[in-house]
């Protein structure tokens, strides 16, 4: 499945994935939401740094910046293995960056949750 197009229980299974959280087959009710629930998304997002912002109403952008990413000795790659991504919120945009900066723009999901 595409990362941009992750929602839901699925996104938040990604989530779940990057952040070494244990769910057992696809989806576990003790997953937390980190796609709709701040409490638990705002500290990824706080600890990654990613910039959201309002594109216009309904529609934000995430943005990743690596910090491996060759700035410093080769500023032509600077944006080379850098993340953007969009979503209808500030939380689904940025959690959707951070699932696509570890696990690639694709992801393979429980069919459960497809």
């Amino acid at each position: 499945m595409k990362t941009s197009e992750l929602t839901g229980a699925a996104l938040d299974w990604a989530i779940a994935q990057c952040e070494n959280f244990p769910v057992r087959n696809g989806f576990d009710d003790n997953c937390p939401e980190y796609s709709t629930d701040w409490s638990r998304g705002g500290p990824v997002v706080e600890r990654e740094e990613i910039d959201v912002n309002c594109v216009y109403t309904g529609l934000w952008s995430a943005k990743w910046w690596a910090n491996n990413s060759g700035m410093v000795k080769n500023p032509a790659q600077r944006f080379k293995h850098n993340i953007q991504t969009d979503g209808p919120t500030p939380l689904i945009a940025a959690m959707r960056c951070y699932v696509a900066s570890k696990l690639g723009h694709t992801v393979v999901v429980p069919k459960e949750l497809a």
